[in-house]
């Protein structure tokens, strides 16, 4: 299966994306084959940054920094794919600005629901800051009424389960971008979600 054949944005209505950093993981993959997810914000306005870029890109340095620091190395995303890891973001297009809007999360989580409806065999889903949160919130509420994160500072309720069609949720925060590499607290939160995590994919 092509991912960016089964989830795609043909109208781009969001004002606030910037619409020529629209990414869809370009991957061809057995959503079966997958235990875990990790839903980052948005892609980086440099494709070169990106995920799965070949080479070493910028988010994928940190993310597989994360993953050292829970006592699960990793040396590339296909490490990360063969263990059953698979990352995307929670909107598709690139930011324009530091935040993201309320109606562009609710519009793109569309798409990452249907994303995330492809895989059948999940665990474990890392929502890895705010925007994910509120994407997966946005689902929680079309399909139940009710969010599937409380309101709270992620610090607070991190500890506590959350459930989503069954598959465990834990929310933290992002493992992309400079400020991650800064803030020593929120590596060690990030370190202790991801081993959490994986301690339930094994």
């Amino acid at each position: 299966m092509k991912m960016d054949e089964y989830i795609s944005c043909t109208d781009f209505p969001c004002s606030d994306a910037v619409t020529d950093a629209y990414t869809i993981p370009p991957l061809e993959v057995n959503p079966a084959d997958f235990s875990m997810i990790l839903i980052s914000e948005a892609p980086p306005l440099d494709r070169g940054e990106y995920f799965y870029t070949p080479g070493d890109p910028f988010y994928l340095q940190t993310t597989l920094q994360a993953f050292d620091a829970a006592g699960f190395p990793a040396q590339s995303m296909k490490d990360l794919l063969d263990r059953g890891i698979y990352i995307t973001t929670a909107i598709k297009c690139g930011k324009t600005g530091y935040s993201v809007s309320a109606k562009t999360i609710d519009t793109c989580s569309y798409l990452l629901e249907k994303e995330l409806g492809l895989f059948t065999h999940l665990k474990a889903l890392l929502l890895m800051g705010d925007v994910a949160i509120k994407a997966m919130n946005y689902i929680g509420k079309r399909q139940t009424g009710e969010r599937i994160i409380p309101a709270g500072s992620t610090y607070k309720i991190r500890h506590n389960e959350f459930f989503y069609e069954g598959i465990r949720v834990f929310p933290s925060y992002l493992q992309t971008g400079k400020n991650f590499l800064i803030e020593k607290s929120k590596r060690t939160m990030v370190a202790e979600d991801l081993k959490a995590a994986l301690s339930l994919c094994k």
